[in-house]
């Protein structure tokens, strides 16, 4: 694994935790900052390490510093190459690694660590045990979905990969929305964390689509309603959401491009 930061980390974590022996890991970070007990940390490529999988979690700026050192990895025993670049393609990335067994593109997002995330799959080369090795691999994580067509990646890079971020913001504006009408601010961010948590895990289970599950809890007149109607002014919520969602896809692309 070259690279542990946050999104690494959490998809390493939740291996970890559902048995992958961590002696079966290393890390490579300039830092060479410890990340899990038992995982091995080393700041450039070690001669005796001889991976099957070797996983790109580095910026994407950093790919330039760390090219030398994944050549070197993959070219070995033609590991498999799992990369979770942004804007980085498939063509850019094998361009790079010919000497890789398998390019593969993963989108994961920060709930992986809990085994609730989402990670979205790219890999026009995978034939269909590849496809099963890779699904095994990250069903772990949570929600496995395919990209068939890659000119989406940097959209559902944007809503699945950047949303959490998203919605944390949310969370935090309700609490602070509720301490404007006076609540104590800590009860304020608990009431909000947990009602966010429990609508979400229902919606996730409900047989309905979540603007029922709105309507169904707006009775006519009621509270629910009056906020839903500010809410719906004019589409902001929608103007506002399509707009976040397309400037985090329109930066997702730039990186592919200043990468090169």
């Amino acid at each position: 694994m070259f690279g542990c930061g946050a999104m690494a980390g959490a998809m390493l974590s939740r291996w970890l935790a559902c048995g992958l022996l961590p002696e079966l890991v290393t890390v490579v970070r300039p830092s060479g900052a410890p990340v899990a007990p038992g995982v091995r940390v080393e700041s450039a490529m070690p001669d005796d390490v001889r991976p099957d999988l070797v996983l790109l979690g580095v910026k994407p700026a950093m790919l330039d510093a760390v090219e030398h050192d994944v050549r070197t990895a993959i070219r070995r025993e033609g590991a498999q190459l799992l990369s979770i670049l942004a804007g980085v393609t498939q063509a850019r990335l094998r361009a790079r690694f010919p000497e890789a067994g398998l390019v593969v593109r993963a989108m994961p997002n920060l709930p992986v660590a809990l085994g609730e995330g989402v990670v979205a799959l790219h890999a026009p080369e995978a034939d269909v045990a590849d496809r099963a090795m890779l699904e095994t691999l990250h069903r772990p994580l949570g929600l496995v979905e395919w990209i068939a067509d890659e000119r989406d990646y940097d959209a559902v890079t944007a809503l699945a990969g950047s949303g959490p971020a998203f919605l944390y913001r949310f969370i935090d504006a309700l609490a602070r929305g509720g301490r404007e009408l006076g609540l104590d601010g800590a009860q304020a961010e608990r009431l909000a964390l947990a009602t966010v948590a429990g609508s979400a895990r229902l919606a996730a289970t409900a047989h309905a689509a979540p603007a029922v599950l709105a309507d169904r809890v707006a009775s006519k007149g009621g509270s629910t309603r009056a906020g839903l109607d500010r809410m719906d002014a004019d589409g902001a919520l929608d103007r506002l959401v399509a707009e976040v969602l397309s400037a985090a896809t329109a930066r997702n692309r730039e990186m592919g491009r200043e990468v090169g």
